[in-house]
């Protein structure tokens, strides 16, 4: 492909809306245009990286025996009403009514339709196992979209689903797209870690994410340098550390007046935050439930809303704070509630005594609060987001923590679809069973951002060669001289016949603007065809490593089709 004759424009300015480096580079370098709020079109230079990403992808699938399908991306909505997610997934489900009234909607992910269609071809347990995957667009009203293709409302998910017998087949297969799942990241050059996660909205008793650590990663990662431990932190386990315990004081009231912060509250009282107990309250599902973790502690929603199987979970309203606890925002606490709710204390809140909390009156907090004679809690859990230096909970030692994006998730279902859609075979007795399932997801367009983020410079992308668009762009530096253009041309014909993916730069514009476009673009080599032409001397520039060699035409040649 001549540059001359492609549909391609790249820019200097970085776009004002873009807050990372992989969106800045992608839109600068002319790989996707912004269509609306979290909806991009991919370009024709930044589709072939994206199709390169798909097709590893798809060879390792295959290879691990899945095989490929393609669903639809409107889906009815019985389906997902039978599995109880059509109201579990909330507004981030696109719905829509055709022009007969029936509900669809676009398809967030595939677990009920995979199901049922293994449901309907497959009864005993001869046919067993099987795991079938497709690359498809997948369609979530993001709250707040952002990152170009990192959070979007469409992007586009590798989903496989595994189908087995038993629990042991289970394992089989979840181990296999495990070791995919190592393969195609390995493939990609990505520097990842393997964590422990939560499920969410998806359910089963288990999931491993793929995270690449990014400080733009919108995930914190736990991990423990001793024992190898890592989990997201909406999953990693709080350990509570043993502590003393005085005898208890007498509750006493204090006039705290517009003292609402925990930093206000600890110059107030001169005291540690180990010293305090928020109260925090939530509407989760329509119920009012007072959560409390110790002073400078943050409350994990995502433990919380497991706790609870929440469908929908906020911040309690002003109006429903001022109701249940009889005072402003900043004073709520587990004692003199205007209204009996449900109480959630963080287990580290359980080992504290003598603790200060919120009054449930406007300007005042009461002092020696103690579980058991001042209040009882409805539930004593984890409910807290781990911290740097929190004990590891295999070995006990220091916790770290340092940004992620996930990249690839891993689930074991179990038989929460297979249950509820009635997937059934026939055992070796004639018995009917549920069958077991895995779930194995992949964001294709996420994977490309990723890959981007931990390749670029200042100048733009640096490509592994596995993903970039082309391998090799040639670079005449006068487009005027025959000479040059000569030994050009011969070049990149060479290359192109000899199954290379290389462009020539064949505008008539400065040598300069044709490196900043090539560094943008990030092809991993351009060859500079320049005053040596006539000696069939060109420049070798490898974008990687930043490394210029001098070599001749057929040296150069080589090291092209040579580079790995």
């Amino acid at each position: 492909m001549r540059v001359s004759k492609m549909f391609m424009a790249t820019q200097r300015e970085v776009p004002a809306d873009a807050e990372i480096p992989s969106h800045q580079l992608m839109l600068r370098a002319g790989m996707m245009k912004k269509v609306a709020s979290g909806i991009y079109s991919f370009m024709p230079i930044g589709l072939r990286s994206y199709k390169k990403v798909e097709n590893i992808i798809r060879e390792e699938m295959d290879k691990a025996g899945a095989q490929e399908l393609i669903m639809p991306a409107i889906l009815p909505s019985e389906v997902y009403q039978a599995s109880g997610r059509w109201d579990k997934f909330g507004p981030e489900m696109f719905r829509l009514l055709d022009r007969g009234g029936r509900q669809f909607c676009l398809g967030p992910t595939h677990e009920e339709p995979f199901t049922e269609t293994v449901r309907d071809s497959i009864r005993s347990y001869k046919q067993l196992p099987v795991t079938l995957y497709q690359i498809q667009h997948k369609y979530r009203d993001e709250k707040r979209p952002r990152f170009g293709i990192m959070r979007c409302r469409e992007f586009v998910m590798k989903d496989a689903y595994s189908f087995d017998a038993d629990e042991a087949g289970l394992d089989i297969s979840y181990q296999t797209m495990y070791k995919a799942y190592c393969s195609i990241f390995d493939r990609l050059g990505l520097d990842y870690i393997v964590v422990d996660a939560d499920s969410g909205a998806m359910g089963g008793s288990g999931s491993q994410e793929f995270m690449v650590k990014n400080s733009v990663g919108e995930d914190g990662i736990c991990y423990c340098d001793s024992c190898g431990y890592a989990a997201n932190e909406e999953k990693a386990t709080c350990q509570v550390l043993p502590s003393s315990r005085e005898e208890a004081k007498d509750m006493t009231k204090v006039h705290t007046p517009n003292v609402k912060t925990i930093e206000e509250l600890m110059a107030f009282m001169n005291s540690a935050p180990s010293s305090f107990a928020k109260t925090i309250l939530y509407n989760i599902d329509g119920k009012i439930v007072g959560v409390m973790v110790r002073g400078d502690r943050e409350i994990n929603e995502t433990k919380l809303a497991n706790l609870y199987d929440a469908t929908e979970m906020t911040l309690a309203s002003f109006e429903d704070v001022e109701r249940v606890t009889g005072a402003k925002v900043g004073f709520a606490g587990p004692c003199n509630l205007k209204e009996k709710i449900e109480i959630v204390i963080d287990n580290e809140v359980s080992s504290m005594n003598n603790f200060i909390v919120g009054a449930c009156e406007t300007d005042y907090h009461l002092m020696n609060v103690n579980i058991g004679r001042d209040f009882t809690p409805t539930h004593i859990e984890d409910v807290r987001t781990a911290v740097e230096g929190d004990a590891c909970p295999k070995c006990g030692k220091p916790l770290s923590i340092c940004r992620g994006v996930e990249v690839g998730h891993i689930f074991k279902l179990g038989t929460k679809y297979s249950k509820a859609l009635n997937c059934n075979y026939l055992d070796r007795d004639g018995k009917e069973n549920p069958m077991i399932m895995g779930c194995y997801g992949i964001g294709v367009g996420r994977t490309l951002a990723a890959v981007i983020e931990q390749n670029c410079d200042e100048n733009g992308i640096k490509w592994p060669v596995a993903v970039a668009p082309y391998k090799a762009i040639v670079v005449p530096m006068k487009t005027n001289d025959d000479t040059i253009m000569g030994l050009a041309n011969e070049i990149y014909e060479t290359l192109l016949n000899d199954g290379v993916e290389v462009i020539i730069d064949d505008r008539n514009e400065r040598p300069g603007v044709k490196f900043k476009d090539a560094d943008l673009i990030g092809i991993p080599v351009r060859i500079n065809v320049g005053r040596r032409a006539g000696e069939g001397i060109v420049e070798v520039n490898y974008r990687q490593s930043g490394e210029m060699v001098e070599l001749d035409t057929l040296s150069a040649i080589e090291a092209v089709k040579n580079l790995k």
